[in-house]
């Protein structure tokens, strides 16, 4: 039988909770919960290679799906999408990642035709199969196969009949909408050029299904980051950010993406409360939602609730233990924020994250610790990918609450060797 009992063992995650100090709540260390789950990638078994965005949206939403079950605990997209194309070892998977059962699947889409075989395995059993079913439907009923995957799923783990279905989320009539936004994730934050294509991926989506809540919610945040990161105008991007946010949740009030969104857009709008007020609906709605806690650990830190965004973040690792880079840097900046330089060091020196964006942390949190010649190599090294940077605009960008964290920011990026 696999040994959860250190589950925590994640060098990333040992850094969060050292940064944490004694008071470490239970629900960071706790051991997975009967109702623990990770959701493989799925194999696309198409004939052709470019259905293989189909296949991971596939995946993608049913993690969604499985993360809005009341109870549940499902590990986030970017930590099981680590495995992907590798062998898999399933007890060795579930032990890593902390949980309980892990979902295998594949699918295999031809013209208007979809197939997908699905498998529960049991990994604390000696990875013993609990269920498994294929099938065969036309592809216009992909929504009703991911709820009844995701049904079957919570029966086979809880033994309750759940009839009930999965996802309050709104669901697109149109399959060439769906594509499209499904094309769109995960480009807002690789690039401008690819955070551009997110956004007219998505316009083309929307002009097909206008009232696409998804859509809608992620056009958002390419419109946010746009100028937020990429230094497009504000006055032009930011009103369109908020209407396409508010849209989102016109449209799909239960949607906690869609909540989530509009929390972070009202937080680069500086309407501190009501920001507040959508982030904690949100993570109530799913808590299992990784990308949700690491943006309200970036409104935290925002907000000067360095303390509470460093745990926030921490809680994000458990949920997403192969977190993305940006998931990293927000615990890195946390970490100063808090005086913990040593810790921000550990975190923004690992291989997800060390090299990219978070590079200027890194050269700050040097900086503060004196490390003088490691901090000024950091900063020539992250500017000779990016001359043009200035920390002035990332000041004048960031919404910061308190006029002593802006003070801090300013005084630590000049201590690091940055000009403005």
């Amino acid at each position: 039988m696999t040994n959860f009992s250190d589950i925590s063992a994640d060098p990333l995650y040992l850094t969060a909770l050292a940064s944490l100090g004694t008071n470490v709540s239970a629900k960071l260390t706790a051991a997975p919960a009967n109702n623990s789950i990770a959701v493989l990638p799925f194999v696309n078994m198409s004939d052709e290679q470019g259905q293989e965005y189909f296949t991971d949206g596939l995946t993608e939403d049913i993690i969604t799906d499985l993360s809005n079950v009341p109870g549940f605990f499902v590990i986030a997209r970017n930590s099981v999408f680590a495995y992907k194309g590798k062998p898999t070892d399933v007890r060795q998977i579930a032990h890593d990642l902390g949980v309980k059962y892990i979902l295998e699947g594949s699918a295999r889409r031809a013209g208007q035709r979809l197939r997908i075989n699905v498998q529960l395995i049991d990994a604390s059993e000696g990875g013993n199969h609990i269920w498994a079913e294929r099938f065969d439907r036309d592809l216009s009923d992909i929504f009703e196969v991911q709820d009844e995957v995701t049904r079957r799923i919570v029966e086979a783990i809880t033994g309750r009949l759940n009839t009930k279905s999965t996802s309050d989320r709104s669901r697109p009539a149109n399959m060439l909408a769906y594509d499209l936004c499904v094309r769109s994730r995960n480009l807002w934050s690789q690039s401008k050029e690819a955070n551009l294509e997110a956004m007219a991926l998505l316009h083309q989506a929307l002009a097909l299904e206008p009232n696409y809540a998804e859509a809608h919610w992620r056009l958002s945040l390419s419109q946010l980051f746009s100028w937020a990161q990429y230094g497009e105008e504000r006055k032009i991007f930011g009103p369109k950010a908020l209407h396409s946010a508010e849209q989102a949740v016109a449209i799909s009030p239960q949607d906690s993406s869609a909540l989530c969104a509009l929390g972070t857009i009202l937080s680069y709008e500086r309407r501190w409360e009501e920001a507040r007020k959508q982030f904690h609906i949100s993570i109530a709605m799913n808590p299992n939602d990784a990308d949700a806690r690491a943006l309200y650990a970036d409104y935290l830190f925002l907000d000067g609730n360095n303390a509470e965004a460093l745990e926030t973040a921490a809680i994000t690792l458990r949920l997403n233990p192969r977190p993305p880079g940006w998931h990293i840097w927000i615990l890195g900046q946390a970490q100063i924020g808090c005086g913990k330089y040593v810790e921000a060091v550990q975190t923004l020196t690992q291989e997800e994250t060390y090299r990219t964006i978070s590079r200027r942390i890194l050269g700050v949190a040097l900086a503060l610790l004196g490390r003088k010649d490691e901090a000024r190599h950091e900063v020539a090294s992250y500017l000779a990918i990016d001359p043009h940077w200035s920390y002035k605009f990332w000041l004048e960008t960031r919404p910061f609450q308190r006029q002593e964290d802006l003070q801090f920011w300013d005084d630590a990026y000049r201590l690091a060797g940055f000009l403005e």
